[in-house]
């Protein structure tokens, strides 16, 4: 399998912050439970932990560390789809249209099973491997239609970030965070989306040399990233 080679060049612009891992952490996200649930393939897909989030204006929020709690049962084929929730719950906020695209995963799929097994397999992967073995599985032998990086790197991250297996741990690489990378690598060229693996690697390369010098974790500067990106749109 390729993989990227040694990234040079600067991931965050001069002057950047960091934040700190509690900020990263906490960085809680609005969900609406009465949208998730009938997309659903059946109640015991739903973690409980996502109806104990506190109330913010209104809306139930999930936080990182929530996702994180519920990640250590991914040993288990319900652990697992409760990872796999809580990660798109995580990551689609309120929007009724943003909320039934990423429910395609369950509203398409030609079989339940089918995601059990490919869930199990690539998280397998990510256990022996590590995180870009586990991207390669992912996107490829692995795939689960309508799952695509932005989104499944969410469940390796969740997945292994804090029990990493190899060189790197795995980070979130979705559209926001690229458009970052473009303007910060100038070595490559960063499309918008349908990262390989070898693109995944370099970003994960970049993103480990620079927390290593700043004396921080590979999530608080994926976090910086992302906050970099959203300025630069």
């Amino acid at each position: 399998m390729e993989t990227g080679g040694k990234a040079g060049a600067a991931i965050l612009p001069a002057g950047s912050t960091v934040p700190g891992r509690d900020d990263v952490l906490g960085q809680a996200i609005p969900f609406d439970r009465a949208r998730w649930l009938p997309l659903l393939p059946d109640s015991g897909w739903w973690p409980g932990e996502l109806d104990a989030c506190p109330i913010v204006a209104g809306r139930a929020r999930v936080d990182r560390s929530t996702v994180f709690d519920i990640s250590r049962r991914a040993n288990t084929i319900e652990g697992r789809r409760h990872l796999l929730t809580a990660s798109l719950v995580w990551g689609s906020g309120t929007k009724a249209r943003s909320v039934a695209r990423h429910a395609r995963i369950f509203t398409t799929a030609s079989s339940v099973s089918d995601i059990d097994a490919r869930l199990a397999a690539a998280l397998g992967v990510l256990r022996r491997e590590g995180a870009v073995s586990a991207y390669f599985a992912f996107n490829n032998g692995e795939r689960i239609r309508f799952l695509g990086p932005a989104f499944f790197t969410k469940v390796l991250y969740f997945a292994g970030h804090d029990h990493p297996v190899g060189p790197w741990r795995p980070l979130i690489l979705d559209s926001v965070v690229a458009r970052a990378l473009r303007v910060a690598d100038a070595e490559v060229k960063w499309p918008r989306g349908g990262w390989t693996t070898p693109l995944y690697s370099r970003y994960l390369s970049l993103a480990h040399d620079h927390a290593e010098e700043a004396g921080v974790l590979p999530d608080q500067v994926e976090a910086a990233l992302f906050s970099h990106g959203r300025h630069l749109s």
